[in-house]
C-alpha cells in the first residue's frame, strides 16, 4: 500500500520560510510526477507546485518566485521550499503523486502564516 507522509509544516511569521517534505512508502515504482496542493478554509484545493521525472516544473501564479519544488526520484521524495510567506499562504498542504494516471494523496500538513 502506497503512503505519502508530509512533514515540515508549522507556524511562521509573514516573510518567513518553511520547507515541506514528502516521503513515499510502500511503492515499488517511481512516480511519473509529484507535487503539492493546498486547501485553505472555505476554499477549494488548488495546485501549488508540480514536478515531473525529467524535472519539468509548474507553479501556481501566486507562488512563482517564492516557492521552489524539487524531488529525489530514486527515493520518491518531493520537497517545496517556501520563502516570503504571506498570510494568504495559510492552508493545509497536501503531497500528491501520480503513477500512470493514478493519484496518491498524503494526509496533509498545516502551514500557518501569522504574526
Amino acid at each position: 500500500q502506497v503512503q505519502l507522509v508530509e512533514s515540515g509544516g508549522g507556524l511562521v511569521q509573514p516573510g518567513g520560510s518553511l520547507r515541506l517534505s514528502c516521503a513515499a512508502s510502500g511503492s515499488l515504482f517511481s512516480f511519473n510526477a509529484m507535487g503539492w496542493y493546498r486547501q485553505a478554509p472555505g476554499k477549494q484545493r488548488e495546485l501549488v507546485a508540480w514536478i515531473t521525472t525529467d524535472g519539468t516544473t509548474t507553479y501556481a501564479n501566486s507562488v512563482k518566485g517564492r516557492f521552489t519544488i524539487s524531488r529525489d526520484n530514486g527515493e520518491n521524495r518531493v520537497y517545496v521550499q517556501m520563502h516570503s510567506l504571506k498570510p494568504e499562504d495559510t492552508a493545509v498542504y497536501y503531497c500528491n503523486a501520480e503513477y500512470h494516471s493514478v493519484r496518491f494523496w498524503g494526509q496533509g500538513t498545516q502551514v500557518t502564516v501569522s504574526s
